[in-house]
């Protein structure tokens, strides 16, 4: 296979790259090898020999980190566990300033067009880790596939560990937005889950 074509196709695979990006993208790293290209290398040489997935929650830490520094830190709240999908969400959570508990990824939902199954949501360690908790917070996305993978968790959960109180995000209009914009199913659920002002 030709370099440039191999790069593309190995760009295209990652996440939110489309064909036309990877493309460009290819094109753009074979034009300037000694700059982008090999900083792009070194940095992927780097995370290949020093990054791994947590060993307790799936987040991205440093193979002498193990667990990551949020698993690690003692001032975190044991009794509440957030799942997440992915580490990536993780970092967003954290952002907020709000949440102190622990974390768990699943790598995944539930997707039958992607080929991902429930055998796919390493879902044997979130039952060991949600044991441990007395509140899982499940902090899944708002598409069908992630309503699914929500609602088969709390269904495995409930039967698993039904001392567990179970919670989910509240839902409603973004902040900075206007009503006008929001969708039909996201105005009902804002009105569902409103808080005493």
């Amino acid at each position: 296979m030709e370099p440039l074509h191999q790069l593309t196709e190995a760009l295209a695979k990652l996440p939110g790259i489309g064909r036309r990006t990877a493309e460009r993208l290819a094109t753009h790293l074979a034009r300037n090898p000694a700059g982008p290209a090999r900083e792009l290398a070194a940095a992927l040489d780097g995370a290949r020999t020093k990054l791994t997935a947590c060993k307790l929650c799936g987040s991205v830490t440093s193979k002498d980190e193990n667990p990551c520094r949020l698993c690690a830190d003692p001032r975190r709240d044991d009794a509440i566990l957030c799942v997440v999908e992915d580490p990536s969400d993780i970092a967003l959570i954290e952002r907020s300033g709000e949440y102190r508990g622990r974390y768990f990824a699943l790598m995944g939902k539930i997707s039958p067009m992607r080929g991902e199954g429930i055998g796919d949501l390493r879902l044997p360690a979130l039952l060991e880790r949600a044991a441990r908790a007395q509140e899982v917070l499940l902090a899944l996305n708002c598409d069908v596939e992630s309503e699914a993978t929500a609602s088969y968790l709390r269904h495995v959960i409930s039967q698993k560990l039904p001392q567990l109180k179970l919670s989910r995000l509240a839902l409603g209009i973004p902040a900075g937005s206007a009503i006008a914009f929001s969708d039909p199913v996201t105005l009902g659920r804002a009105i569902r889950g409103r808080t005493e002002a």
